[in-house]
């Protein structure tokens, strides 16, 4: 089984966890497995040198029963519909876990934007939004930024989309930059949520954070901001982080800031001084408290979840821990903040981000970062309360949470 294909396979594995608690029936179950629409898109882009390259592309809305759906658009050149629907999945459990009134998508480009100019990623941006214009809307399906997408190709989106509509249309699109509707603390906004959980999961361990050892798997917009943070908030002492070509180590603790400005000017975290080279394997397999995937998913598996052994696994991505990699996990004692809960702070200033939009004012970054503050440590508290009165992992804890929340607007809706 592929990666894309496994990780689609544990979702919905997760979801059959839960149904007979749920009381879920096969027919009810089998419509929960299924994406309510799917659309494939070829989009002809012109490249620099005048040819004319047809990229392939993506949109799935999940489950809309909360509400409009919302998700981010990934470029990617190993993108796939398998990894998208499991996307779309996790954000529509993610939504409804943080009582959102929001179902879930998710959207991709089969590409290598670090192979295409600024021109070219302008010109791929706009023709998938043509692409999907006719499905998405502020009202029906949302965008965000994700995997290798940004505030400028969010940009390059709405205005796209505003010139179909004939009009501004900031609601669009969520991860836009401030000045053209965007949210203050957007950009931290995921990393500052998962570490908001990462204190409620200390306290309720007894385990302090200062000088805590921490790992980062991925160096990108979460990796950097999780390791920035996680010093800067909590006093931890950020050991390890690691980018796509490898990663690096240092037992008496990195400056993120200064990592980020070598990886800048490099391309690599690697080669960093001061810091010993390893492999992104040797990393998940570090003796540290924290340990925070912050990349791609099925980076924890059976073959390595036995030297996986952090005190707290914090889900900063998508997918990053297999099933059969959870149970070896959990026996070993590590507890896991799984990703539809860790993560979710992304979501929440992204609709934080459409309450702005639609009323046309503005919140103080302030007022954002102690929004969201409550609704991490409400939606912690409630799984963790949940997990620990029935006696079950965490992760099984926000599903059953999150899908019997979906199941009831669905049966109020008289869908099922």
């Amino acid at each position: 089984m592929s990666s894309n294909s496994k990780l689609l396979e544990d979702v919905k594995q997760h979801l059959c966890s839960c149904s007979a608690g749920l009381k879920i029936t096969p027919d009810m179950e089998a419509f929960l497995k299924m994406p309510m629409r799917e659309l494939y898109v070829s989009l002809p882009v012109h490249m620099d040198d005048g040819s004319i390259k047809v990229f392939k592309g993506f949109r799935v809305q999940y489950n809309e029963a909360l509400g409009p759906t919302k998700g981010g658009i990934r470029f990617h050149p190993e993108e796939t519909i398998e990894t998208i629907r499991a996307l779309a999945a996790l954000m529509t459990w993610k939504c409804a876990l943080h009582k959102l009134p929001l179902g879930g998508a998710k959207g991709g480009i089969v590409c290598n934007p670090k192979e295409l100019s600024h021109r070219e990623i302008e010109r791929l941006s706009r023709a998938y939004i043509r692409g999907i214009y006719q499905i998405i809307g502020p009202d029906r399906d949302i965008p965000a930024p994700d995997v290798y997408t940004n505030p400028q190709i969010m940009a390059w989106m709405m205005d796209e989309y505003s010139k179909l509509e004939g009009k501004n249309v900031f609601g669009i699109i969520t991860g836009k930059p401030t000045s053209l509707g965007g949210s203050a603390g957007r950009f931290d906004a995921t990393a500052r949520g998962g570490l908001y959980t990462i204190r409620e999961a200390a306290e309720k361990l007894g385990m302090s954070l200062k000088d805590a050892r921490v790992a980062v798997q991925g160096f990108g917009n979460v990796g950097y901001h999780a390791a920035y943070l996680a010093k800067k908030l909590f006093g931890c002492k950020v050991v390890a982080v690691s980018d796509s070509r490898g990663a690096i180590y240092s037992e008496k603790g990195l400056d993120p800031e200064d990592v980020s400005g070598h990886k800048h000017s490099t391309g690599s975290v690697l080669d960093y001084p001061g810091a010993k080279n390893i492999t992104n394997k040797e990393l998940l397999e570090l003796d540290v408290e924290i340990l925070i995937p912050a990349a791609l998913e099925n980076v924890i598996t059976e073959e390595n979840a036995e030297r996986v052994k952090p005190i707290i696994l914090a889900e900063m991505s998508n997918g990053p821990t297999t099933r059969e990699a959870e149970k070896i996990l959990s026996s070993n004692g590590v507890h896991i903040i799984p990703d539809i809960l860790c993560n979710g702070g992304g979501v929440i200033v992204s609709y934080f981000e459409m309450v702005q939009n639609q009323s046309n004012i503005k919140w103080e970054e302030e007022e954002i970062q102690k929004r969201l503050e409550r609704k991490m440590e409400e939606a912690y508290h409630s799984v963790y309360d949940f997990s620990t009165k029935n006696n079950t992992s965490m992760r099984k804890a926000a599903y059953t949470l999150a899908v019997g929340r979906v199941v009831e607007a669905m049966q109020l809706r008289g869908w099922i």
